[in-house]
């Protein structure tokens, strides 16, 4: 299971990466800042499209859906892959 603890170590880094970004976006941060143009060539993958499938004017929830399908989907495959 040390393959399978691996995978799910860097799933959870990478929801580290929206929650980071999503705190970010709250204090409006310096475009040309480094580190959030980063965060958005990482997380925007993810990000955009479940922006274009659920768009919500003024208010974005998509980090929290976005977290929300990769612990599902993420978990049930390297569980299923990786068995214990």
């Amino acid at each position: 299971m040390r393959f399978g603890s691996f995978l799910l170590s860097l799933v959870d880094i990478y929801i580290l990466l929206i929650i980071i970004r999503a705190v970010f976006s709250w204090f409006a941060p310096n475009s040309g800042n480094q580190f959030y143009r980063t965060l958005v060539v990482l997380t925007e993958p993810v990000l955009a499209p479940i922006r274009r499938i659920i768009p919500l004017p003024g208010i974005d929830i998509s980090p929290i859906i976005a977290i929300l399908l990769i612990q599902i989907v993420a978990r049930a495959l390297i569980i299923r892959l990786f068995p214990v």
